[in-house]
């Protein structure tokens, strides 16, 4: 989601400075989202803001930029055929160099983000960097504004939306889904009775927890939490579910198997007291439809696109509230007077 951010301090290890290029501002269809962003180095490149001809002219005035010494720089981008896009829209590009010594500083902002914090980003054209500082989690987006005579700001918040997953197995499947979810932001708790299961190195958004009474994280995940339960016995599967009956503020609830492990286990519910209304919000077989291999990694990639698709319908309904309380307020203060 941000990779450059986790890339920033092992490329200035490498390559020393190197031109932070982000999308500061867009207009029309772009290949990017504002805030997206892309390292420039002497000789190597992290992350991108669309590729294509734009992603090359980028790189050719960031690493001039190197060479000159200049710190901060915007520059305009028609996406037409001048430039050898078919977009047809616009992007601002704002350029800033990031000095070689500030690399420690960079690791523990990243490894903040992925703990869930946020990172507040402020530069406008008469400054000579960019003020960084973390701040609880909150909203993200940027806002980039120009004045006629030349003059610019820039605000960013970098973080990612909350996507809290707790995965109970480590098995094979299991090892996948963590590969493949980890680096789309998500904030997973790793969960199993067997201490020796789990990887020596793990990134730093996914926490392992060895723990005899799994249930336990059940209760003590956070709200909107994505649960997968795939552990090595079906008795504990079990357990696990009805744990997660109890709550009734999950995003997912997900049990690996069969139609026919469903089945049993939704005769199974229905004697343990659950109403037979609440049996759809079990989702089992996991991952979207369509995908027949039975292999881990397959299983990982159905899976991390089926809670990609929640996740992607939640944050719509979650801007198109803000728009709405937003327009309200605008009602609100032109009929009182009253300032916004």
């Amino acid at each position: 989601m941000n990779e450059w951010l986790t890339q920033i301090a092992p490329l200035l290890g490498a390559e020393g400075p190197l031109v932070l290029v982000t999308v500061a501002q867009t207009l029309g269809s772009t290949p990017r989202e504002a805030g997206a962003a892309m390292l420039v180095g002497a000789t190597q490149t992290a992350d991108t803001i669309g590729g294509g001809h734009l992603e090359w002219e980028a790189t050719a005035i960031a690493r001039a930029l190197l060479r000159d010494g200049t710190r901060l720089r915007t520059v305009r981008f028609s996406l037409g055929a001048s430039l050898g896009q078919c977009c047809g829209g616009a992007v601002w590009l704002l350029f800033e160099r990031i000095d070689a010594d500030s690399a420690l500083m960079w690791r523990h902002r990243a490894a903040a983000v992925a703990r869930g914090e946020h990172l507040a980003r402020s530069v406008a054209s008469s400054d000579a960097h960019s003020v960084w500082s973390l701040c609880p989690a909150g909203r993200t987006g940027t806002d980039f504004s120009r004045q006629p005579d030349g003059h610019w700001q820039f605000e960013q918040h970098i973080g990612e939306p909350p996507f809290p997953i707790s995965i109970f197995g480590a098995g094979h499947v299991g090892e996948a889904l963590v590969r493949v979810l980890a680096p789309l932001g998500a904030q997973i708790a790793w969960i199993d009775t067997r201490e020796d299961v789990f990887p020596a190195e793990l990134p730093a958004n996914v926490r392992a927890i060895s723990t005899d009474v799994p249930e336990q994280a059940v209760a003590d995940a956070p709200p909107g939490t994505c649960f997968l339960v795939l552990t090595h016995s079906h008795a504990l599967d079990f357990e696990l579910c009805m744990a997660i009956y109890r709550r009734k503020d999950f995003a997912y609830f997900g049990l690996i198997g069969s139609d026919t492990k469903r089945a049993r286990f939704e005769h199974r519910f229905i004697e343990r007291g659950i109403a037979a209304e609440r049996l759809e919000e079990l989702t089992c077989p996991i991952g979207i439809a369509g995908i027949q291999s039975k292999s881990p990694q397959s299983i990982a990639i159905g899976v991390a696109a089926q809670l990609l698709q929640l996740r992607e319908t939640r944050l719509l309904l979650q801007h198109a509230s803000q728009h709405a309380a937003s327009a309200l307020a605008d009602i609100h203060c032109k009929s009182t007077g009253s300032p916004r």
